[in-house]
């Protein structure tokens, strides 16, 4: 059996404030997952269950108290700037506002080549900048334009490209959807997901939105207050959840249909009232 790309062991991300009469805070509490070879795990939960805290734990934005994170075999917890920058090749990221995440003052075609400069040369680089605005659907023309001349659409395709240009093996995805409209969402999910059957990347996909996750994962996570509470096949905790947690999630979720919709909201009220 083939190895996972990305383990996470019983991790524990604590925040210490300052002064010593006041408590750490724990933002994750002995969290272990699993992200296997060309496969998406989906990290669901509520705004505060410490999703994207994990995903910043991976990428080293979080500090890890205890535990460890594995990537590839390699113990990346506690890595220094030097390694995380040799790991940025195969590990990239797409954050939720494509905007904030661009230089607005740098051109889309400077944007895409940066991370490529140590090792192209200028005309490999280009080409691979236009290959790369091929693969994501935006116009020959895009890479002599601001990130301000795009829609938020275009401007998450842009993030896409530059998470792809260095062919990662794995993209943490931290609510990659949740700032676009529902038609550009599907687009753009879309795109994911085709991007995985032709690359073989791996995501960590992270989201507040059970069906995006449904959509996307072939596992899920389900987190609540900084532990996991429910994780498996993707079909399984999407439609037929065991913990009382992921099925309030799911009865909350819209649906197009106002019967079923309203079958949910029965099952919500039952479980607020029990609650």
């Amino acid at each position: 059996m083939t190895s996972p790309l990305l383990t996470v062991d019983d991790l524990v991300v604590e925040y210490r404030p300052r002064g010593f009469r006041r408590a750490a805070f724990r933002a994750l509490d002995g969290v272990s997952i699993a992200v296997g070879r060309g496969r998406t795990l989906g990290l669901v939960g509520e705004s505060g269950s410490g999703k994207t805290t994990l995903g910043r734990a991976v990428l080293g934005l979080a500090p890890v108290t205890e535990g460890r994170v594995m990537f590839d075999g390699e113990d990346i917890s506690h890595a220094t700037r030097s390694e995380r920058r040799r790991l940025s090749r195969r590990l990239q990221v797409v954050f939720q506002d494509p905007y904030t995440s661009l230089n607005p003052s740098m051109m889309i075609e400077d944007i895409l080549s940066e991370p490529l400069r140590a090792s192209m040369s200028s005309s490999d680089s280009r080409r691979r900048v236009n290959d790369l605005l091929e693969r994501v659907g935006l116009p020959s023309d895009a890479g002599s334009r601001l990130p301000r001349e795009f829609s938020g659409g275009q401007r998450q395709r842009v993030a896409i490209a530059r998470a792809l240009a260095l062919s990662p093996d794995l993209i943490v995805c931290d609510e990659p959807v949740s700032a676009l409209d529902l038609s550009t969402q599907a687009r753009i999910l879309d795109l994911f997901l085709s991007i995985q059957q032709e690359t073989g990347v791996s995501y960590l996909f992270v989201s507040h939105d059970l069906d995006v996750v449904r959509h996307m994962s072939h596992e899920v996570a389900v987190m609540n207050r900084g532990v996991i509470v429910e994780q498996g096949e993707a079909g399984k905790v999407t439609e037929t959840p065991e913990h009382p947690y992921t099925q309030r999630l799911l009865y909350s979720s819209p649906l197009p249909d106002p019967d079923r919709q309203a079958e949910r909201r029965r099952h919500l009220r039952r479980f607020q009232d029990a609650g």
